[in-house]
C-alpha cells in the first residue's frame, strides 16, 4: 500500500528482513561475537532483554551465521517446556525418534550428540528462548544436563534468551548451582536517539529508498514515544507510513507524529 507511493522495493519495519540487512550496532555486534565464542567452545550463555530489544531478532543473525558443516542449530520456545519434551524435541530436531522416558531419551541424546561430534565433527548449539517463563524443574535439568564427563565439558552450547525477570530470576538463592555455571551473560538495551535514528534508516535502505522521509523532528518524537524499543519503532512508523501514503505526504514530521500517536497510540 504505502510501498508503491514511497517507490520502496521492499517493505521495512518488519520481522522477516533478511539478517543480512539488519541494523547491527557496536552493541549488538558484541553480543553476536559473544554467541559464536558459545557456540565455538560449547559454552553455557544467558542473553536478556526487555520486551521488543531484539532478541530473536539477534538470535536470527546469530543462527544464519553459523558453518552448518560444523554446527546443528536447535531452537526451542515452549513456556510449558518439562524436562520430558526437552530432550524429546531435541533429538527431533537431529532427525531421531526420541525414547519414551525421559531418562532414556537424555541417554540418548547424550549418545547422539558424542556420535555427532566424534563420526561427523559437527557441534550442536541449542537456543531455548523465552526462558523467563521456564519452570524451576527445567532449569534444574538443564544444570544436570551440563554436568557431564565428570563435570570436564558440555555437551553441546546452551543459550537461554528471555525476558529481564530471567535474569532476576536468576539471581535468586536457589537458583545458585545454575547461576555459577554460566559462562557468558549478555543483555540487550534500548536504542538512544542516534541509534533510533540509524535503525530508520537502516530499515529504509533495506526498503530501496534514497532519501529521506521521516524528518529530525519526527525521529525525535519517534525515540521519545517508543524510549528506544525496536519492536515498537517499527509499529509506529509502520503506522506513520500508511498514514503518510493516506495524506500525500511525501515527507513525515513532528506533527504527523503527533497525530498519529494521539489516534492510533493513546
Amino acid at each position: 500500500m504505502y510501498e508503491e507511493f514511497y517507490g520502496m522495493a521492499h517493505t521495512p519495519f518488519t520481522r522477516g528482513i533478511p539478517t543480512e540487512f539488519l541494523y547491527m550496532p557496536p552493541e549488538l555486534t558484541e553480543v553476536q561475537n559473544r554467541l559464536e565464542y558459545v557456540a565455538q567452545r560449547q559454552l553455557f550463555a544467558v542473553l536478556t532483554g526487555d520486551c521488543g530489544t531484539g532478541k530473536t531478532t539477534i538470535l536470527r543473525r546469530f543462527r544464519d551465521g553459523l558453518d552448518p558443516n560444523r554446527y546443528k542449530f536447535l531452537y526451542l520456545s515452549d513456556s510449558k517446556l518439562t524436562p520430558r519434551n526437552f530432550y524429546r524435541a531435541l533429538l527431533a530436531q537431529m532427525g531421531f525418534e526420541p525414547k519414551y522416558y525421559r531418562g532414556d531419551a537424555k541417554r540418548q541424546l547424550h549418545t547422539e550428540i558424542e556420535i555427532m561430534k566424534a563420526v561427523h565433527g559437527i557441534q550442536p548449539v541449542c537456543v531455548c528462548d523465552e526462558c523467563h517463563l521456564m519452570s524451576r524443574e527445567m532449569l534444574e535439568e538443564i544444570r544436570f544436563l551440563l554436568n557431564t564427563h565428570l563435570d570436564s565439558q558440555s555437551p553441546m552450547g546452551l543459550i537461554l534468551a528471555g525476558q529481564t525477570e530471567l535474569w532476576q530470576k536468576l539471581q535468586l538463592q536457589a537458583y545458585a548451582a545454575i547461576r555459577q555455571r554460566i559462562d557468558i551473560q549478555s543483555v540487550l538495551n534500548h536504542y538512544d536517539r542516534a541509534q533510533t535514528g540509524a535503525y530508520i534508516r537502516k530499515q529504509l535502505e533495506y526498503a530501496g529508498m534514497d532519501r529521506e522521509i521521516f524528518t529530525e523532528a519526527a525521529i525525535d518524537g519517534i525515540h521519545q514515544y517508543t524510549a528506544g524499543t525496536a519492536r515498537m519503532i517499527d509499529k509506529v512508523c509502520t503506522s506513520l507510513l500508511l498514514y503518510g501514503s493516506q495524506s500525500k505526504l511525501r515527507l513525515i514530521d513532528d506533527h504527523a507524529v503527533k497525530l498519529v500517536l494521539e489516534c492510533e497510540f493513546s
